[in-house]
């Protein structure tokens, strides 16, 4: 006789093993989270925003979704509304989507979108175009119950702690309206200074350091004007409660300089005139990011070095549509020696502050568990990390490649664990994925004699890495 099949989404789902089900359910499910990197803008969640219907929700600014609904064929208007026949109403885009979702057996956004579909709207039947109209239904009507809302989906789903991603040239004013106004979530600024590193394009980065000026009440004329303003931001957001920084970047920037050559480069830039070679742009990116994660190290924050995204690809539509809207894919830059000297240069000044690594190219997992291991210190557990998988590489496998790579080179009993990543309010089921893979495979191997059979250990290690570890790294007291 046949075995019945579990239905898809159950309280067990990829747990298939007793140990693996104990993990989960009796110390991974319990414990809050922390969403340490992500993208929500802090206008909604001051305003504590509602949403219309779930294609608003679930497709609105999610290029995920978008890529996937192009790769099946749905004219723009259908995927992210720009389309140049207009936009088109919720129930059109819902229905593209759900007929993408089809096609998409074993992608990643198969297994998330069915999770939210359960865990926030009570949906457990398969999305397709047969069912559309009736899940649409059914998630509209939810979406009009008191609690869903974006501090209410915070508070369903746990979350402790978010730090949002933000420009050094942000007033905050939402943060400092959340703070006025707090719920039990921790809402923190993240600072991300890429603009100050794009002097490519010396009329829109001109622009930027006036934006700069503005903010630091300052007039920017030199390089050290340039130093005294990003310090006078950098103060400020620590003051808004930032403790962590971001740098998202094609590689890692380490070739020499000479003070000298730094003052004569961003003259140049500032005058605007003539273009910087790529020598003086490399050095110029080069002092940027040693000098910000000095600044770092100095206000006791935590950084985030995310590398190897080679982005917008469609020249085409980055025109029409602007950026993080569907076109990028993963880099193939060799970056050890100069992460290598970056690390050694700020090591010798005392001057590395806690480091977690993240690259978008899988072959890296065990160069950046290696490098890392260099520069670990005292008082610190883990004090540089191998980041979660992140983009392109949260899914089954790149997670698991990463959680193997940890293991065996590193320490992943020390690991601060999953983040989203995410536009959405939604996403908070990737940390439960992430744990459900992370307890399957502890249970797998109790159950192979691989690991001991000792559930209160390895709980512990679920538990930290769910939760505890994240929030010692980054002093967030939640």
């Amino acid at each position: 006789m046949a075995t019945k099949a579990k239905p898809f989404i159950n309280d067990d789902f990829l747990l298939d093993t007793k140990a693996a089900r104990e993990l989960y359910h009796g110390y991974a499910e319990p414990m809050p989270i922390i969403d340490y990197h992500c993208h929500l803008p802090p206008v909604e969640i001051a305003e504590d925003k509602r949403w219309n219907d779930i294609a608003e929700v679930w497709l609105g600014g999610d290029h995920y979704k978008w890529r996937q609904m192009r790769s099946n064929g749905f004219e723009e208007r259908l995927c992210s509304g720009r389309g140049k026949d207009g936009c088109a109403s919720g129930w059109e885009k819902f229905e593209a989507f759900a007929k993408t979702m089809e096609r998409l057996v074993k992608n990643p956004l198969f297994d998330w979108s069915h999770l939210e579909l359960a865990r926030y709207f009570g949906v457990t039947e398969r999305l397709s175009a047969a069912s559309a109209k009736r899940i649409y239904e059914k998630c509209n009507k939810k979406l009009k119950e008191k609690w869903f809302s974006a501090r209410g989906l915070m508070k369903k789903s746990n979350v402790a702690v978010v730090c949002t991603t933000d420009d050094p040239v942000d007033s905050l004013e939402y943060h400092l309206a959340i703070a006025k106004n707090p719920f039990s979530t921790q809402i923190r600024p993240a600072w991300r200074s890429d603009k100050a590193s794009k002097v490519e394009n010396l009329k829109t980065w001109n622009e930027w350091i006036d934006k700069l000026a503005a903010a630091a009440k300052m007039k920017i004329a030199t390089i050290d004007d340039f130093r005294a303003a990003m310090q006078k931001r950098h103060d400020f957001f620590a003051a808004a409660g930032c403790v962590v920084s971001d740098y998202g970047i094609t590689e890692i920037f380490a070739a020499p300089y000479k003070e000298s050559e730094l003052k004569a480069i961003f003259k140049k830039a500032r005058a605007g005139k003539t273009a910087l070679t790529p020598e003086e742009a490399l050095k110029f990116k080069s002092a940027w990011l040693y000098e910000g994660l000095k600044m770092d190290s100095a206000a006791n924050w935590s950084a985030q070095l995310h590398y190897n995204c080679l982005r917008d690809l469609n020249s085409a539509m980055y025109d029409v549509m602007g950026p993080d809207t569907g076109f990028d894919c993963i880099g193939d830059w060799s970056v050890t020696e100069n992460l290598a000297k970056l690390f050694d240069r700020l090591e010798k000044e005392d001057s590395l502050p806690r480091t977690i690594l993240y690259s978008l190219n899988p072959k890296d997992n065990e160069m950046l568990a290696t490098v890392m291991g260099c520069f670990q210190k005292a008082p610190f557990r883990g004090k540089i990390q191998l980041g979660a998988a992140w983009w392109f590489l949260d899914q089954k496998d790149g997670m698991r490649k990463q959680i193997e790579a940890l293991a065996a080179l590193g320490s992943l009993g020390n690991f601060v664990g999953m983040l989203t990543d995410s536009r959405s309010f939604l996403s908070y089921t990737r940390h439960e994925y992430f744990r459900r893979l992370l307890c399957q495979k502890f249970g797998q191997e109790i159950e192979k004699g691989e690991l001991p059979n000792d559930i209160k250990w390895l709980g512990q290690i679920v538990s930290d890495i769910s939760f505890n570890n994240a929030n010692e790294y980054f002093g967030f007291g939640a």
